[in-house]
């Protein structure tokens, strides 16, 4: 198909876009102005896409990697069927034109939303202008001019809409558009009506396409080359209440454009036989054989997380060890330091952190309420805090978040040794919270927090801190934590979150203590309506 036919494609493709976002104005009710219908209205010369024509949604944010990746794979996609799929983009975001919009990514991101979804009402080269974009998609606040320019866009439109309230009315519909949906993740695609959850290849995407069409079939589905066959075998066992290996299946069908996949249990003979050719493994793992270097993309893009043993690539991921849960396993001295080894420990509660995660800060910040609701009911906990990271104090130590990050787990490894008594250490926790990325870590010492600045500056400093955060790094290692906050109960039972009420739920579910009937500050509720949104964390 030419690309003179691929432009028409997509001339076609906007009155049906643009109609689509003046209907859900309409819905809004009587908060929508009449500026969101004008803005959202059908736009001239822009016609729709061809009868039977495939419904392709993408659902992103502008600066996510994730949906600039699926969006630059969708280039090839849209050249070759051109008006024979009805093509559009979506934005993922928060609030109205009455309020105030946001996006995960800040206000930048905001910007090159809306220049974009302006350049999907002017210009049937709108696509043409965000494959410019994403090329420094950092900058799509900034670089949307240079780009409308190299698409031929005129850029004195695209700035009256943007810096105007009908961009404003453009977004707030998009929005819409996506949390009716049910789109929170960038990118989200439908194809077809049906979500996509394949692989994010060109190839991949037309397959999917022309296995929507009812009835006949565009010539562009006629010379689409098969994949190979992939073999890929999930390893698990059925003791393990965690090893869910359905995340993994969707990284694989991501990844793999043609997997054959199966699930082995090592209960069974089979399952047993390749434990022993793959370890030393944890569970679930992700098994290859020599089928992968058919598939050359696939092979590239899992490199780096496969081991080679024997005949077998393998890709971990999981804690689980079987051959502790096997009778006897816990006497093996690789088994003494795991979960499923270690001896309960009544009310006991441990939180696992990077210290720079916003995620860790928000869970560390919710054991405020949660220990002043305990000392209130005289109920002791034994409270504890480890941080997430490698290396060692001879080569040198490293963390998620840089540098920065292992000075101030430094620093609070030194508070926590220091200042353990009554939990005193949260004082200087608590305090650096405000601004974790404050520079002026002293501010949280002497008068405000009575934390003496010398003791925290020459542990730090020292081998007795360097000391202190290695022994921290390989306890969390050994436990098998790699996400931040993840939580312990008792030294058994681990869960996610990130407020009061939930942090005091699962200490209760184990323990019995003073408190426990208590309703602290819960969740969140989810943007949008809704189902809750998973944990959230950094790493994992």
């Amino acid at each position: 198909m030419s690309k003179g036919t691929s432009i028409v494609g997509f001339i076609l493709s906007f009155i049906a876009g643009a109609i689509l976002m003046w209907g859900v104005d309409r819905s809004a009710g009587p908060g929508t102005s009449a500026k969101a219908e004008t803005a959202a209205a059908s736009v001239d010369g822009i016609k729709g896409a061809n009868a039977g024509a495939v419904p392709v949604e993408l659902y992103v944010m502008a600066q996510c990697p994730y949906g600039v990746q699926a969006e630059n794979g969708f280039k090839d996609v849209v050249e070759k069927f051109g008006a024979d799929i009805d093509f559009k983009v979506h934005f993922i975001g928060q609030g109205t034109a009455e309020t105030q919009l946001s996006s995960m990514h800040g206000p930048n991101e905001v910007i090159g939303d809306t220049v974009q979804l302006c350049a999907m009402k002017y210009s049937p080269k709108w696509f043409d202008m965000i494959l410019c974009q994403n090329k420094n998609s950092k900058e799509v606040a900034t670089n949307w001019e240079a780009c409308a320019r190299e698409a031929g866009i005129p850029t004195d439109k695209l700035q009256s809409c943007m810096s105007g309230d009908e961009g404003k009315q453009l977004l707030a519909a998009s929005f819409k558009v996506s949390q009716e949906k049910g789109a929170r993740g960038s990118p989200t695609i439908y194809i077809g009506g049906q979500q996509y959850q394949g692989g994010r290849r060109p190839a991949d995407f037309m397959r999917s396409i022309c296995n929507a069409y009812q009835g006949a079939k565009p010539a562009a589905c006629n010379d689409i080359p098969e994949s190979p066959k992939v073999n890929v075998t999930m390893l698990t066992d059925k003791r393990c209440a965690e090893c869910d290996t359905r995340r993994y299946e969707g990284q694989i069908r991501q990844k793999v454009a043609n997997p054959v996949m199966k699930t082995v249990d090592y209960s069974d003979p089979e399952g047993k036989k390749l434990f022993e050719q793959i370890k030393p493994a944890q569970l679930p793992a992700v098994i290859f054989d020599g089928t992968l270097d058919a598939d050359k993309e696939a092979s590239a893009a899992f490199s780096r997380g496969l081991r080679q043993a024997g005949d077998y690539k393998v890709m971990g991921g999981g804690n689980w060890n079987p051959q502790c849960a096997d009778e006897g396993g816990c006497a093996l001295d690789e088994c003494k330091p795991t979960l499923q080894c270690r001896p309960e420990e009544p009310n006991k509660l441990e939180v696992f952190v990077m210290s720079h995660c916003p995620f860790g800060v928000k869970g560390l910040n919710a054991m405020e309420e949660v220990l002043a609701n305990f000392k209130k009911n005289d109920a002791k906990v034994d409270f504890q805090i480890h941080f997430i990271g490698s290396g060692d104090a001879a080569s040198g130590m490293s963390s998620m978040h840089g540098p920065t990050e292992v000075e101030e787990d430094l620093r609070e490894v030194c508070a926590i040794e220091h200042y353990g008594k009554d939990t005193k250490f949260m004082d200087y926790i608590l305090c650096r919270n405000k601004n974790i990325k404050d520079t002026n870590w002293q501010s949280c010492t002497g008068g405000s927090t009575g934390i003496d600045t010398d003791t925290i500056k020459k542990c730090s400093e020292g081998d007795e801190g360097k000391s202190l955060l290695e022994a921290s790094f390989k306890y969390s290692q050994a436990s098998g934590m790699s996400a931040s906050p993840t939580w312990l109960v008792n030294g058994k039972y681990k869960f996610s979150g990130i407020d009061s009420q939930t942090v005091k739920t699962n200490i209760c579910q184990h323990n019995k203590l003073g408190g426990c009937d208590a309703t602290l500050s819960g969740p969140p509720a989810p943007a949008g309506g809704g189902a809750a949104a998973a944990p959230a964390g950094c790493g994992g």
